[in-house]
């Protein structure tokens, strides 16, 4: 039996090219600020429409403030990315959800949340965390320009046909060990290059039973195992997530949808290039201490005595150190990958009855407004604020130095973002990737801490 890969590809595959590539139909396509505008100047100099532009949505997050966003960005290039943005949807009659809206943010959080993101579907964007939306039992992947500009005048895309990997995790996860800790967990041991070539599905009892965030939160770091994306198969819980959403299918549709969901899986008999098994047990609240995110440990584990030495240099880092108490300056709580409401409440679980530590900054930054207003609805803001804490306006934020956030040269910080690579997060920044637990522990006691003290 095919693997769900395979029956999603093989499904939007329009033609074979001979000894090439697939010619491969795709379902959606976000455009964001930063890769779109080539791609737009390059239909305008061909004189070409879009050809599905029902298809196409488009919403500035990276250079997007995380304060005053009802003010112009100050940034010269951010701002004319943004405005760029706004106005080629405008041209070509793209639906734009624009800054200061309530439907912009961080296009891997609100896909999901909208419902524009849907299982079976095939879905691109110029962003390598594309594979978020797998988490939704869709093959998403992130693309370059020139392809953008391709899936824009075709609704296709030439791509040559991944292999398939099966990732299994069985078992029950351990207190104080959430879906970032997998994905930590899968990078230091698979290394960032272990699954280059291939298209993850994550399987197993550990992955059934993770909630649709931490899907969401898995699936958005395979790229950092190097593989193609990775992706989560359709079930109740993914169904009951969907359900109401605004652009979810509506009464007959629904069923209809639901009926063919329920088809995607891949078989007890389905052929995988490639399979892996890890037991839940062995997985416990993980952190890096280098500048790739498959450089990861045990929190309480030492760091790797074969670490190549440039990266313990920019570190400030010694091979065989723990990192357990070690001072943090910053903690940011946020990103594509951890932006959620889920990790929200992850972070006020630890920081209850706490004070934010002296000395230590604290970003705690929404992956959209429908996180934000959760936040306030749930009276997570209050707890956060009685301890020190304040939730920023909703962006990309401290992920990346693409915006007014970012980390200085030679501070720490404890951050639950994607990737920890020299100057990811602020140029001569040193970064910790941790999950809203850890991030909340380091938050209150102003070190690196392990979660697992504070959790009952």
């Amino acid at each position: 039996m095919n693997t769900l890969f395979d029956k999603i590809w093989d499904s939007h595959v329009v033609s074979l090219i001979e000894d090439g590539p697939t010619q491969l139909y795709i379902d959606r396509l976000y455009c964001h600020e930063v890769t779109s505008p080539q791609a737009f100047d390059g239909l305008r100099a061909r004189g070409i429409k879009c050809l599905r532009p029902e298809k196409i949505f488009c919403m500035p997050d990276h250079n997007t403030p995380t304060h005053d966003q009802d003010k112009p960005i100050e940034d010269p290039v951010g701002k004319k990315q943004v405005d760029a943005l706004a106005a080629n949807a405008a041209e070509f009659g793209l639906k734009h959800f624009a800054m200061g809206t309530h439907d912009n943010c961080i296009i891997h959080v609100v896909g999901p949340e909208k419902g524009l993101s849907l299982p079976g579907m095939t879905i691109v964007c110029g962003d390598s965390h594309t594979s978020t939306h797998g988490a939704m039992g869709a093959v998403a992947f992130g693309i370059g320009t020139s392809e953008v500009e391709m899936v824009l005048a075709s609704q296709c895309i030439l791509q040559q046909k991944p292999k398939s990997m099966s990732i299994r995790i069985e078992g029950e996860l351990r207190p104080g060990v959430t879906a970032k800790d997998i994905a930590l967990y899968l990078m230091m041991k698979l290394t960032t290059s272990g699954a280059t070539g291939y298209f993850v599905e994550y399987r197993g009892s550990a992955v059934k039973a993770l909630s649709m965030e931490g899907r969401l939160t898995l699936c958005n770091l395979s790229i950092e195992m190097g593989a193609r994306g990775g992706f989560v198969a359709p079930d109740e819980t993914t169904f009951e997530y969907i359900k109401g959403r605004e652009y979810a299918p509506k009464g007959e549709d629904w069923d209809n949808a639901v009926a063919y969901w329920k088809t995607l899986y891949s078989g007890d008999d389905a052929v995988f290039d490639c399979e892996v098994v890890y037991d839940a047990a062995d997985i416990t609240p993980m952190i890096t201490y280098g500048t790739n995110p498959g450089m990861g440990m045990p929190i309480d584990g030492s760091i790797p005595m074969d670490t190549a030495q440039k990266a313990l240099d920019y570190m400030g880092l010694e091979a065989g150190e723990k990192l357990l108490g070690h001072p943090v300056d910053y903690v940011f709580l946020g990103a594509c990958t951890n932006g959620r409401i889920e990790d929200f409440r992850a972070f006020t679980s630890v920081v209850r009855g706490h004070q934010k530590a002296e000395g230590v900054t604290a970003w705690l930054v929404p992956g959209s407004w429908m996180v934000y207003d959760q936040i306030k609805e749930e009276g997570l803001d209050k707890e956060l604020e009685a301890a020190g804490f304040a939730i920023r306006q909703p962006g990309c934020s401290a992920c990346l130095a693409m915006n007014d956030d970012k980390i200085p040269a030679g501070k720490y910080s404890v951050s639950t973002s994607n990737r920890n690579f020299e100057g990811r997060q602020g140029p001569g920044s040193r970064t910790f990737l941790a999950s809203p637990l850890t991030a909340a522990a380091a938050a209150i006691t102003g070190k690196v801490t392990d979660p697992r003290e504070f959790i009952q």
